[in-house]
Parts: structure tokens; sequence; C-alpha cells
């Protein structure tokens, strides 16, 4: 209902304004109902979820239920819980100075009804805005039922001179100070097993009960749960009584496709102005990234039930904007590219958001990293260029032919980390064939996505062996591997 709540002070103003009564859960619902026929999208910057979890969660809202979101790490599940305030009307009224957000029509404590008692229409209202009528608590083993319903305040009863059988010595947990508001509480299995036995009341009656008080407080809320499969086994669990009261349960998922989940980065991305304004980082440079998460989801080495964060990515793009960043001002350079070279900066990105299982774990974070990269970038060439290990002998020209024999007359190409762009252009254009294999597979945009598309070949070759690459401080060697290995064998000889 729309009320100009500038001009409603009292509750005889309230009710003469036509003013009812609503639950949360009607009101969430009855603005669902309106923008979905307006076709108004209230989960703005939730992408992926369009067919799967927003259809899921609209559902529930229109049954009216409490809601679990179940997912891995980095799902966005928090963010679909706040931005569930957008079904909620833009202010309601209260009574002023309720501790409980108390309903001027329907007050639960005993202040709003002693208060209303005393003063009858004439009894002063606040009106609370939608954004404080939500209330998030992460659960941790160390949160107490008196954190979440409540307990006897002994210094209200000695400030206040009342005995402790008196509810007005009652200090409210969050729960019921949360009455007529969306209540979240995140990762669920981390409670408690007997704190979660205290949520029964309020789920499936919709009252509490305090100890040591005789006392029913009706409250109006909408809960939503969250929760990582992983927990269920490595740290705690949702008791089966309480997950049974909870009405529907949504499962989220990651991205299921690179487009997206580069729109979800670009979208996070902390970057500063000067950075976008510097630093340009082609569609090759974010589909590559967006692989490596990817590739590490499905990867042996990493533990798949504990799940790879969209976070990674966000903070990989993040740490290669700095990368290139980095670079221009040690060259004095107004503006460059990202390139490949440039990935390897994102590797603490990396090796601080992946879980590893014991093979990873005997392979070293760093080396995981470097076989994601690796891999992702075989994967990304194959969609580009046609396979070096499937060219038909005789029947074609093999397209890698010049690099090969360029690496094979023992050329060495070294690409510092912090070389100048001018550097770099002219040590790619220096190997022969490689500009030509480019333009013949690709349509760059400019000579910088060339220079890129020119580099990444390079890394891409030496993922099919059939050029060596070697990373020395802040060198990276491109050679022909048949050298190296001579050379090893060489060593080993002499040694």
């Amino acid at each position: 209902m729309n009320l100009n709540f500038s001009n409603i002070k009292t509750l005889g103003e309230l009710k003469s304004a036509g003013y009812q009564s609503k639950s949360i859960k009607q009101e969430m619902r009855d603005n669902l109902t309106e923008a979905l026929r307006q076709k108004k999208n209230l989960f703005k910057g939730i992408l992926g979820f369009e067919d799967t979890v927003i259809p899921d969660l609209q559902r529930a809202v229109l049954s009216k239920h409490n809601i679990l979101l179940l997912g891995l790490r980095g799902q966005a599940k928090t963010r679909i819980a706040r931005l569930m305030t957008e079904l909620l009307d833009e202010y309601i009224p209260v009574v002023a100075g309720s501790e409980l957000n108390d309903d001027p029509l329907q007050p639960i404590s005993r202040f709003a009804k002693d208060l209303i008692e005393l003063h009858g229409d004439a009894t002063p209202i606040g009106w609370l805005h939608k954004s404080e009528r939500y209330v998030e608590k992460l659960a941790t083993p160390d949160v107490s039922i008196a954190d979440l319903i409540g307990d006897a305040d002994p210094i209200k009863a000695a400030t206040l001179k009342l005995p402790y059988s008196d509810e007005r010595v009652i200090h409210f947990g969050l729960i019921p100070r949360s009455h007529r508001s969306i209540f979240v509480i995140n990762e669920l299995p981390d409670l408690q097993a007997r704190i979660q036995v205290a949520l029964f009341n309020i789920l499936q009656e919709g009252d509490i009960q305090i100890r040591g008080f005789k006392i029913r407080l009706p409250l109006d809320l909408q809960f939503v749960f969250t929760a990582n499969p992983e927990d269920y086994t490595n740290r705690g669990s949702i008791i089966t009584p309480l997950k049974d009261r909870i009405d529907s349960q949504i499962l989220t998922h990651y991205p299921r496709s690179i487009e997206t989940a580069a729109k979800i980065t670009a979208q996070e991305a902390d970057l500063s102005p000067e950075q976008r304004k510097a630093i340009s980082v082609p569609e090759l440079c974010s589909d590559l990234l967006e692989r490596i998460v990817f590739t590490a989801r499905s990867s042996e080495f990493v533990d798949e039930k504990s799940g790879v964060s969209a976070r990674l990515s966000i903070s990989a793009m993040e740490n290669l904007y700095s990368s290139a960043e980095r670079r221009m001002l040690l060259n004095s350079e107004a503006e460059t590219t990202a390139r490949i070279v440039d990935f390897w900066g994102i590797i603490p990105a990396i090796t601080g958001k992946i879980e590893l299982v014991y093979e990873g774990e005997q392979e070293g974070p760093y080396n995981v990293a470097l076989r994601l990269m690796g891999e992702a970038i075989k994967e990304k060439f194959l969609s580009i260029f046609p396979n070096p290990n499937k060219l038909k002998k005789g029947n074609e020209k093999d397209p890698y032919g010049t690099i090969n024999a360029f690496f094979s007359d023992g050329n060495v190409i070294s690409i510092l980390n912090d070389d100048s762009d001018k550097n770099y252009r002219e040590k790619l254009k220096s190997v022969p064939g490689l500009e030509k294999l480019v333009l013949a597979h690709t349509n760059p945009k400019n000579e910088n996505e060339q220079l890129l598309y020119m580099e990444f070949v390079l890394h891409a070759l030496c993922e099919f062996e059939l050029i060596a690459k070697d990373f020395i401080d802040k060198t990276l060697l491109f050679r022909d591997p048949l050298a190296d290995a001579l050379g090893d064998l060489f060593n080993d000889r002499d040694n």
C-alpha cells in the first residue's frame, strides 16, 4: 500500500489513511507478483541464474516459503539474499521507539501494547525503510541462544528495579529484533545442533520461547539460510528436523559458460578509472582467464567438493590489470595492452583460492597453477588454430613449419616480464611465419591485439612441445626443445 508517510505521524492518522497490516511473506509475494507482471528484474547483477536459480526463488516467494540457498563458495548466495529486500515495501509503519518493529495495528511487545493503551490513537508512529529490514548473521560455533533469541538481562532488572519474572527485563536477541524483516543465517551447518533446535518453533509456529518466561511472541519473519554442501561432512550438518521445516531448498551453481563468467568478472572486478583508461585487456585474455577457472573446477589436482569460487577469476582479473599497469609505469608508458606473460602475475590469486587434493599437494600450488594455465592455453588455441598433432603429413603444408624451423636453427626469443611495448613488438616480429599464421586464423582489432595473439601462439606451441619454454627469474625464454634435451644430456655426461 502506498501511503504518504511524511504526513502520517500517529496511529489515528494511520487508521484514517486505510492502512491494513500484512505479513512480510504476503508483502513480498504481492510485490513479486506486480514485478512479474511488469517484467521487472529485481535481481540485477545476478548473472547466469536467469533460467535456474531465479525462477526457483520466485516460486518460493510466491509460495511464502522460508528458503535455503545451497551451493559451493562463490555462487552469489549472500548477494541473492541481500537483493531480496527489493521485494519489500519502501516503508512500513512501526510504533515509535519499539525495539521489535511493532506493527501499530498488531503490536507484540509489552512496550508497544502499553504505549498504545496509554495514548490510543495519539500513539506516535515511525516509518522503517526496507534497507533497515534486513538482518544477517554468520553462523559460528560460538553463537548462543541468547544471541539469537534472547535472555534475562540482570542490568535491566537492576536499573528498572524489576523482578526476573517481569518480561521487561528480557534482552531480546537478533531474531525478535528482526520482526517484520528478512533474517539471514549464513553457513547454517556451522550452527551448533542445540542452537538449530531453538529455531524449530520460529519456523513452524512463528513464535519464540525465552527460558524462564511465560511469553509468546508471534514473530513475522522471512528466513533465508545459506549453506555449502562441503560443510555437511567437514564442519557440521543441518539437523534433519530443521531441514524439514525449511520449505524450499534452492541449489546454486557456477556459471555454465565462459561468456557468462566473463561478464560476472567484468562486473565485479574492482578496477580504478586510471586502470580502465590506460590498460586494454582484449577478449582473448578475459576468455583465457575464465578458462583457467573452468579448468581448475575439473582438475584432478583440485578438490572438487570444495569448489573454485568466482572470486578467483575476479581477483585474477584485478592482478592481470595490475601486472600490466606495473610494467607500463616502469617503462614510463601512457597506455598498454595485457600480455600472456602478465598471467604470471595472477598466480597468487590462483594458489590462494584453490583447495588441493593429495596429488595437488605433491605437485605444489605453484606448479598446479602453471598446469591450469597451460591447459587453458591449449584448449583456447585448439578453438582457433589447427591441431599441431593432427596435421596429415603430405596432404597439407605445416602452418607451424616456418616457426619451428626458426627455433630449430638455434634461435632464442626472450620476453621479459617488464619489456617495453617497443621491445615486445620487435621480439615477436622477429619470428618468421608467426604474424602470417595469426592473420590467417584471427581478425585482431589492432596491432596490439595482433601481438598478443602472436605471443599466445608461442605459449601454445610450448604446450604441444613443438618449442620449449623456460621461465628464469623475470625472463621467459622460447627455444628449440631438442637443443634443451641435448644440452641436458651433455651436462649429465660432463657431470
